[in-house]
């Protein structure tokens, strides 16, 4: 089970982009999804959520500017971020945790997306 995070690169500030998590080796429909952040000299820290049953949640400084959604047909979960900011600045990755009987199980990790805000 393997995500790939695809869709980072360089946005100036205000700007939006959409980073993409291909699952592969598994079903999406399986897993709970989420998105991760890491900025430079920061510990990684959670950015946003989606179940199953496509219900999300978001940390606060995401302030309303990012939504996370997911395709179960096509395998992939997106984060979509508008009005991004020099702090958004970090590396991203996708994780995929595995629905047990009990709550979530292993979590699968991408390698991560590189996103610059800058102008």
């Amino acid at each position: 089970v393997q995500p790939v995070e695809s869709g980072g690169g360089l946005v100036q500030p205000g700007g939006s982009l959409t980073l993409s998590c291909a699952l592969s080796g598994s079903a999406l429909s399986l897993y709970v999804m989420y998105w991760y952040r890491q900025a430079p000299g920061k510990k990684r820290e959670q950015v946003a959520r989606v179940t199953r049953g496509d219900i999300t949640t978001y940390e606060e400084f995401v302030e309303g500017r990012f939504t996370i959604s997911r395709d179960n047909a096509k395998n992939t979960v997106y984060l979509q971020m508008n009005s991004l900011k020099p702090e958004n600045t970090a590396i991203y990755f996708c994780k995929a945790n595995r629905i047990t009987g009990v709550g979530e199980g292993f979590g699968y990790w991408g390698q991560g997306a590189q996103v610059a805000v800058s102008s």
